[in-house]
């Protein structure tokens, strides 16, 4: 497995990648709606606002991670984690989680103290996400499933308690991903 920080020229294999993925799990419906916000997100890759970690088999994009900052007025750094996908013959192998493992370490590096997702509590508790309240950390925008809210401490310390809503990017500002 060869794990690398994609760039912009990544764009449309990560869109294939995350079109079939959810396609073949979710419906053509779902499909789309990812595949196209990974494609807007794809297009934005900066390495700061927006991280792409993909993993690869023989040349080949098999899983696919985004990190993207959110924006609080205090300092604190904190991260999405949102869209995932693994190629369907490769999942229920550990890709997924070993992929995300590497993205969390990738922004401890980067001094980050928190990331954040909004899933399946089931499968993203075993990469350390737990329930978060919004009392500690609010989503951008109204969740339809507050069970799904996840966070963890990237510090070792609690995740802080940030008193604010913040601004997400652009590419999960509406409500259908929420």
């Amino acid at each position: 497995m060869n794990y690398q920080i994609l760039d912009k020229s990544k764009q449309k294999e990560v869109t294939e990648l995350f079109t079939s993925v959810f396609t073949t799990s979710e419906g053509e419906k779902e499909g789309v709606l990812i595949g196209n916000l990974s494609s807007e997100l794809a297009s934005s890759i900066d390495n700061e606002e927006t991280i792409c970690i993909g993993v690869y088999e023989n040349e080949s994009l098999i899983g696919c991670i985004f990190f993207t900052r959110l924006k609080f007025i205090s300092p604190v750094q904190v991260y999405m984690l949102a869209p995932v996908a693994v190629s369907t013959e490769y999942q229920g192998k550990g890709i997924g989680q070993a992929l995300i493992n590497y993205g969390l370490n990738e922004l401890k590096k980067r001094s980050v103290s928190a990331a954040v997702t909004y899933g399946d509590p089931s499968f993203y508790s075993k990469v350390g996400f737990r329930a978060l309240s919004e009392k500690v950390i609010q989503a951008p925008l109204k969740l339809s499933m507050p069970i799904g809210w996840l966070g963890q401490s990237l510090t070792g310390e609690p995740i802080p308690t940030i008193n604010e809503r913040p601004r997400c990017v652009k590419e999960f500002n509406d409500p259908v991903y929420w």
